[in-house]
């Protein structure tokens, strides 16, 4: 029987302590590399806006993630409003620029995650979860008390701290990180954060480390590492020097979802090529690359390699 790695925690008392030291993060706000060190306890804002308190814009089961996340029950998502990042291209954008959604309390978030358990969820699917880390943790110890059993699946833009990251290790079941740009200029300049390759590397071998390759049973996902790769127009992600990193440095049998979805969204129009759709030998080229560096196929025919 499957156990979530956190319950090992709440039962040493070490939860305690990491939910300490994440909301000593906060003041001032260290918690991603933005390193805003605004006083968030005090109500201070940096540019996540978000204070001291969870702020969500919907949950439920969600049956358009990876299979394995999603199985027959669907994947228990809580999207998180606002991020740390700025893609001028986000798909979300009414959540992560425009702040749509609602501040509630840790408990609510706690009765959140044990109503997606009721509803036959496989997991607690944290979207955006980066700048909202310690309320987070709060809301899994106390729903974790009243019976909440799931993995939890950490689902971000892959520009983390990894001294964050360390005082998840052991709660994080799953990781999900983008790994967005291989060139740290077109990342600043669609995305607004500096040295996002170089984080995210960092940030990647910290979470292959802490929970290895993606373990599936029964077609579910249990632990592990799920990378997501968005093939952008032009070639403007470098998709290329991000498989490689990701087959030479990770794993050769890292799970990476190469997405095609890519559209037009928010203030995309601005930054040509990426005012037209992903063109489909773009996407094809990308598959080709992951094939050269050594990713293992999934499934023939399908986008995701491992």
């Amino acid at each position: 029987m499957f156990e979530p790695s956190y319950l090992e925690l709440l039962e040493s008392g070490e939860l305690d302590r990491r939910i300490e030291a994440l909301y000593a993060r906060l003041s001032p706000c260290v918690l991603c590399p933005n390193e805003c060190r605004v006083d968030r306890l005090r109500g201070e804002k940096g540019l996540c806006r978000v204070g001291d308190r969870p702020m969500i814009s919907s949950y439920g089961p969600h049956f358009g993630e990876e299979a394995p996340l999603v199985g027959f029950g669907g994947s228990g998502t809580i999207f998180f409003t606002y991020c740390n990042l700025a893609c001028v291209y986000c798909q979300n954008w009414e959540i992560s620029h425009l702040g749509e959604g609602e501040e509630i309390s840790v408990e609510e978030l706690a009765r959140i995650m044990l109503l997606l358990q009721a509803r036959g969820c496989h997991n607690i699917n944290l979207v955006t979860p980066t700048h909202q880390v310690p309320f987070i943790v709060e809301a899994v110890k106390k729903a974790a008390e009243e019976g909440l059993r799931l993995p939890l699946v950490y689902n971000c833009g892959g520009y983390e701290s990894v001294e964050t990251l360390k005082l998840l290790e052991g709660i994080v079941d799953i990781y999900m990180p983008d790994f967005k740009y291989a060139d740290e200029k077109v990342a600043l300049r669609l995305s607004k954060v500096r040295k996002y390759p170089q984080v995210a590397r960092k940030a990647l071998k910290e979470m292959h480390r802490q929970v290895g390759d993606l373990v599936i049973k029964d077609g579910i996902a249990l632990r592990g590492l799920l990378v997501r790769h968005l093939v952008l127009p032009g070639g403007l992600a470098g998709t290329p020097e991000v498989l490689r990193f990701i087959a030479r440095e990770l794993s050769p049998e890292t799970y990476v979802n190469i997405m095609d979805q890519y559209r037009p969204c928010g203030e995309a129009w601005k930054y040509p090529p990426l005012d037209r759709p992903l063109y489909r030998e773009e996407y094809e080229e990308a598959l080709a690359w992951a094939e050269r560096v050594g990713l293992k196929r999934l499934d023939p025919g399908r986008s995701r390699f491992w």
